[in-house]
């Protein structure tokens, strides 16, 4: 009896604005459109390459919509169990929350802190622009605006979550670039003025990871209508977000800066610019 050692993998709807190639991790793949704005790609895949590609795109979803990984023919089930354990052991080297010693996290934080590493990028991104980040947890992307040689306005409801943040910015060394603000996040978009309206919007480990809505982000709900007081608007929103349920926004899949995690896609950079006239 012969044994296969190769499989046919089709991988579907991609949206147009992911990096493909970077996600599936394996040479190889050929992109097909499928209209409105989506792609599959397939290739043909030694058994171990195809095992993983399966089990790192196992259970996500992009652009709203759940990801179909087909394998003809299909996996034995001990390498498929193969396959998800070392994906599990590679997962454990992941990009770092905050890299200095002395820096405080609650539990809400040790879960849904950008990356130190992204953070900074994303600050980059601003280009020294005055920033207004709406619900600023622990301190990440404010850190990372100011690192940036942002000015940044940093709004938290939860106090103590607010006194994590002005902690880390001492840590940083970054505490005279941003103004810490415990109050409303809505009330303040309201009343501040800023280059740049940031908003990281509670979505946490448990958020839906094959398809998430704008009604399941009520924070970045009620922000958007303020963001015609501000030159752009940017949100971090998870992967399995439909960019498409925000009106003339564009998406950027970020993926992770660790070895464990670079075909990983960490969350979404949504950008809106402020119509003209």
């Amino acid at each position: 009896m012969s044994v296969v050692r190769t499989h046919h993998v089709r991988v579907h709807p991609l949206p147009h604005w992911l990096d493909a190639h970077r996600l599936l991790g394996v040479p190889g793949f050929v992109l097909e459109p499928l209209g409105d704005g989506f792609v599959s790609a397939q290739a043909q895949l030694p058994r171990a390459q195809a095992a993983d590609v399966a089990a790192r795109l196992r259970g996500l979803g992009f652009g709203g919509r759940r990801l179909c990984c087909e394998l003809t023919p299909a996996l034995d089930r001990s390498v498929v169990r193969g396959a998800r354990t070392a994906d599990a052991r590679r997962r454990r080297d992941t990009s770092v929350g905050f890299s200095r010693a002395g820096t405080r996290l609650d539990a809400e934080g040790r879960y849904s802190l950008t990356p130190e590493g992204l953070a900074l990028w994303l600050g980059e991104q601003a280009a020294g622009r005055s920033v207004l980040d709406c619900g600023c947890g622990a301190g990440g992307n404010a850190i990372g605006f100011a690192r940036a040689g942002c000015r940044v306005i940093a709004v938290e409801q939860d106090a103590a979550r607010l006194a994590l943040a002005k902690h880390n910015a001492l840590v940083y060394g970054v505490a005279e670039r941003i103004e810490f603000v415990h109050g409303d996040a809505l009330r303040v978009a309201a009343e501040q003025v800023a280059d740049l309206l940031f908003v990281d919007p509670p979505w946490g480990g448990d958020y839906d990871h094959l398809s998430t809505m704008l009604q399941q982000l009520p924070l970045l709900e009620q922000l958007l209508p303020l963001r015609q007081r501000f030159a752009e608007l940017w949100a971090k929103v998870p992967p399995s977000f439909d960019p498409s349920s925000v009106p003339d926004a564009s998406a950027r899949a970020v993926f992770g800066m660790a070895e464990g995690d670079a075909s990983r896609v960490k969350f979404l950079w949504l950008q809106t610019v402020r119509r003209s006239g």
